[in-house]
């Protein structure tokens, strides 16, 4: 789709957060010739809020031949695999390992069947004894009983990036073409500038007013306390934690595939930088509900380098079940990691209805990541009115579908109590030391 309008090289351009989002923006517009590109963020990069300051992702490639799917999800998987293949930024980053995808209830496997289509897919092979899953990584890897287990492994077109790794790539290389960042309080955008109806920029901590002819609002689980959404986004909060492994330990795991059980969770190879093996444990997903001073139920994200003690015996158990070896050792590292979602988890990407000069590049949903490679590309698009016509009608404003909204929804995930939880319920955190190489202490 051709743009609505010749794009202005030298147009002002404000992006409203330095995330996976706001980097990816940023090298697209600077791609594209952009030349007066500001990003503001109030952390140094990576920002240690940031979901996509992170040792790892999970990447399941989309097919270049697939012409029998052309369904949103398999559309943005090929446009986004060929970012991860062929652009020099993100391809260094992406392990093409492998994956093995599973679950252990009646339940996790209908949706497991359902979702993943691992038995009409040629590319899985069927492992449903334990035998079979510890026989997918060296031996003294896997020593658990994975009980109930099934599932699919997919040898190649899949593994894991990266994350903070394709992240900061993302940032040098928009910073290389011209893009200028400002973070810290002269980045901390406390307010939108409206005047005459209309977003003409954005004022920091600092008293600064940064006035641009379009603002472009990526700040992902934030951006409800700038912008009104109608209750389009849920911020939801994960987590996540580190054990510390040995030189030895990091040799044998090193070029692991992905194990993913979407009832308890997944791990990959431990990190270079750190030796470190990250287990995510998987569940529905953390609000932090309170109410106001008008009595509105609010939904307000915070930073914390600790879980609640429920997540830490999730992710213990998990161990227990793939590498026992493994469910005793203390955590190095651990965090809460927040995404927002909309009510049917597409991306939000569009012009606002009334704000005519702010562009909406928010609702990751949990799967935004993936996407850095294109999603600047499709901000972009929609910011330059040439946006791919199923790609606006997904991503589009759209509040009716927010009418009433369930705020428990699972959104088909699984795992832990199998409901949305609350940070107000948790009565106990853990206690690991504070870790500086992420700028927050807990």
């Amino acid at each position: 789709m051709a743009p609505t309008t010749a794009p202005d090289p030298n147009a002002s351009i404000l992006i409203i957060g330095a995330g996976t989002w706001g980097c990816s923006t940023a090298l697209h517009l600077a791609r594209r010739g952009y030349k007066n590109v500001i990003i503001l963020d109030p952390y140094e990069l990576p920002s240690p809020i940031s979901a996509g300051n992170d040792v790892n992702k999970i990447i399941e490639e989309g097919s270049s031949t697939s012409e029998s799917d052309d369904s949103l999800s398999e559309t943005l998987r090929r446009l986004a695999t060929n970012g991860w293949l062929h652009d020099p930024v993100f391809a260094p980053h992406y392990h093409n390992t492998g994956y093995a995808i599973c679950a252990h209830t009646p339940e996790g496997l209908e949706q497991l069947t359902k979702h993943e289509k691992i038995h009409d897919n040629p590319d899985f092979e069927i492992i449903d004894t334990p035998e079979q899953f510890r026989a997918l990584m060296p031996k003294g890897v896997l020593t658990g009983d994975f009980p109930n287990w099934k599932g699919g492994f997919k040898k190649t077109g899949a593994g894991w990036v990266f994350a903070r790794g394709a992240l900061m790539s993302a940032y040098h290389e928009a910073k290389r073409l011209g893009v200028k960042f400002i973070t810290g309080p002269q980045g901390d955008v406390k307010t939108l500038l409206v005047e005459n109806g209309d977003v003409i920029g954005a004022e920091t901590a600092d008293g600064t007013r940064h006035r641009a002819s379009t603002t472009i609002l990526a700040a992902g689980a934030q951006a409800p306390s700038l912008l009104d959404v109608k209750d389009q986004l849920r911020p939801t909060a994960w987590t996540l934690a580190h054990i510390k492994m040995s030189k030895e330990e990091c040799a044998l795991y090193k070029d692991l595939p992905v194990l993913f059980n979407l009832e308890s969770g997944f791990f990959m190879e431990p990190d270079a930088e750190n030796g470190e093996l990250k287990i995510c444990d998987e569940h529905p997903g953390y609000c932090n509900w309170s109410t106001n001073t008008s009595g509105q139920k609010i939904n307000i994200p915070f930073a914390k380098h600790q879980i609640p003690k429920e997540a830490e015996s999730r992710v213990r158990e998990f161990l227990s079940h793939t590498m026992p070896q493994l469910a005793e050792r203390p955590f190095s590292f651990a965090r809460i990691c927040w995404c927002a979602d909309t009510p049917d988890r597409n991306f939000l990407i569009d012009r606002h209805p009334e704000f005519r000069s702010l562009v909406l590049a928010i609702g990751g949903s949990g799967h935004g990541f993936m996407h850095i490679t294109s999603v600047g590309g499709f901000i972009a698009d929609a910011m330059e009115g040439c946006l791919d016509e199923k790609l606006k009608e997904a991503f589009r404003w759209r509040p009716e579908t927010a009418v009433g909204r369930d705020w428990g929804d699972v959104q088909d995930r699984m795992g832990g109590p199998n409901k949305v939880m609350d940070f107000a319920d948790v009565m106990e955190w853990t206690d690991i030391k504070p870790d500086r190489r992420y700028g927050i202490a807990k």
